[in-house]
């Protein structure tokens, strides 16, 4: 670059404060002449954009709007603050250059922000600058030199023209072999040649600018004037941050950027792994709580002072379940035997052959005939079993966790059979954990010598629920149990039965007793809609005519064992029992009528 012996001396530098139609890192690109106003201005240069610390302030810059940008010429001033700066760019440790710019009119589109118009108001020296085109290309040396004798550096890579005539070509000789050595250096050797403090800075440098990313704001997406840019990673104040990156950090960005080649792109493929986002909420004011939130007032987490949450129930939890209401009246309404394998035996004198029959004088007496129905159930097992650590059992002071877990398995057994007992357990025929249906014998699927089954026609659920208490009535013209009837139906179809309305829409019954004595039975017992088996609406019955059956030993039996191998409690609940219709036409099944 050819410049007037005048501006060499005038000043200590030239360099590109920025560079238009490039994508700087904060997502915006400053288009051609956006800046053409103050082409010939001078403005302060400072270090990293700090405005409010008279020592920040390194000198002055004049601007000169060119193609491709705004160069600034810099000049240092006999500050320590200048001549250390001065200092840096000589060494070369220093050459990136920023702007800082307000009144911006920008607008949105396809790349992201464009400016196409501001205000610099000065040109700072920093670490790392936003617009990858702007740093310092030109070292002006100040003396009895010629334009030959400046150091001119181009691009990101920094080469060395020097004007000692006797000691050129040696010179020359040096920065080939320095260019080949470069050629061999990865990212990572060069920046290991950098000193302790120079790293940190770089550390310090690269985690600045991730918060940076994460300020940004709604304004970079608007148009409009009073707007400001810094093209820096530097806020301009001198408090310490709290996003920064640690030397393990730029190790792993260092080695990423070996293997693929590009620090930018490693360092990007980093940052995203952080899980970094453009916040558009400002740093909130405050100290922070444990919660994210921050305490403008008072003081941070006042929830230390709070007293420890109290447990309901002595701390033991309370059982979320199906409604099991219904379980008690079964448990309790089924008969018992203390012998398992139940044998029932009929004969049945339905048929003409078994009925008395008229004599006439001289002809021969015929014998009655008439039919033995015999049907055995044997047993089966039933269980739950559980295991806990006892590390854990000791660590649970609160309440005393084993008979609680005893009364939990005692409940869900009793559950369990109920729900054989009337509607089977619902799991498919070859699964491994079904109850045999030959040993329990689901009432509402029993054979037709036991169990009535009543089809409830209907077009609706309400018209279902009105059919549905005729249908009962009906069927107990064929029901020959012992009498004391129970309904037990899903409760959907109960509330539906209870908002039946008259003509002028008064409710037909006001309780589940009216209702009950409607269906003429005993009671009504609500059951979960889930545990009714598909296809039917429920069954009526008397619980007595139910025969469960257990040998000495078969009722219901808790074991409890501790396993010294892996320390652990464990509980076993067990019943082998049978159970099943002991009379015939003993139950009526209220089924769904087949389409």
């Amino acid at each position: 670059m050819s410049k007037s012996k005048k501006k060499i001396k005038d000043y200590d530098f030239s360099g590109w404060a920025t560079r238009s139609n490039l994508r700087c890192s904060d997502g915006r690109t400053i288009l051609e002449n956006a800046f053409a106003h103050n082409d010939g201005q001078t403005v302060p240069l400072v270090w990293g954009h700090v405005h409010d610390d008279p020592s920040k302030v390194l000198g002055h810059a004049m601007l000169k709007n060119e193609p491709g940008g705004v160069r600034a010429y810099g000049k240092f001033n006999n500050t320590k603050a200048g001549q250390d700066a001065k200092e840096l760019v000589h060494s070369g440790d220093v050459m990136c250059l920023s702007i800082y710019a307000n009144q911006l009119q920008q607008r949105a589109d396809a790349n992201g922000i464009s400016v196409y118009h501001g205000d610099i108001k000065e040109v700072s020296l920093v670490l790392a600058g936003a617009n990858p085109g702007a740093h310092i290309d030109s070292e002006i040396v100040h003396g009895e030199f010629s334009d030959e004798a400046a150091f001119i550096r181009t691009g990101d890579g920094l080469s060395f023209a020097h004007a000692d005539d006797e000691k050129e070509e040696k010179e020359k000789e040096s920065d080939k072999e320095e260019g080949k050595k470069s050629d061999d250096e990865t990212i990572e050797d060069v920046f290991n040649t950098l000193n302790d403090k120079q790293k940190k800075a770089v550390y310090a440098i690269v985690g600045v600018a991730i918060e940076d990313n994460e300020k940004s704001s709604d304004d970079d997406k608007s148009e409009g004037g009073n707007e400001e840019m810094k093209h820096n990673a530097f806020e301009g104040d001198s408090t310490v941050r709290s996003n920064y990156l640690t030397h393990d950090d730029m190790t792993t960005i260092l080695k990423n950027a070996k293997k693929g080649g590009s620090l930018r792109d490693a360092y990007e493929e980093y940052v995203s792994t952080m899980s970094l986002s453009h916040d558009d909420e400002p740093t909130p004011e405050g100290l922070p709580n444990d919660d994210g939130t921050y305490a403008t007032y008072g003081m941070s987490n006042i929830d230390y002072l709070f007293p420890e949450a109290k447990a309901m129930n002595n701390g033991a939890p309370s059982f979320i379940k199906r409604d099991t209401g219904w379980v008690t009246k079964v448990m309790n309404g089924v008969h018992h035997t203390p012998f398992s394998r139940i044998k029932s035996v009929f004969a049945d004198l339905r048929e003409d052959e078994a009925r008395a029959m008229g004599y006439t004088k001289g002809n021969l007496k015929k014998e009655e005939v008439f039919a033995l129905l015999k049907r055995t159930t044997p047993p089966t097992t039933v269980y739950k079993k559980q295991k806990i650590d006892r590390d854990d059992v000791i660590d649970i002071t609160d309440f005393d966790v084993i008979p609680w877990i005893k009364a939990e398995m005692r409940v869900m057994l009793d559950e369990e059979f109920a729900r054989a007992y009337l509607f089977g357990d619902g799991r498919i025929a070859d699964s491994d954990d079904k109850i045999d249906e030959a040993c329990i014998r689901p009432a509402i699927k029993d054979s037709e010598l036991y169990t009535i089954a009543k089809e409830i026609d209907g077009a609706n659920a309400a018209e279902i629920a009105e059919n549905m208490i005729d249908g009962v009535v009906e069927a107990q013209d064929n029901y020959q149990g012992s009498g004391s009837l129970t309904a037990f139906i899903k409760q959907s179809y109960i509330t539906k039965m209870l908002l039946i309305r008259d003509e002028i829409g008064h409710r037909m019954y006001k309780n589940i007793s009216e209702l009950a004595t409607a269906m003429s039975v005993d009671s009504i017992v609500k059951v979960p809609d889930a545990v009714v088996t598909d296809g039917y609406y429920g069954i009526v019955l008397d619980l007595n005519d139910y025969n469960v059956g257990a040998d000495k030993g078969g009722a219901v039996s808790l074991f409890d064992d501790f396993d010294i191998d892996y320390n652990q409690q464990k509980y076993l609940i067990e019943s082998r029992c049978s159970g099943a219709l002991t009379k015939p036409f003993s139950a009526i099944a209220l089924k769904v009528k087949a389409a």
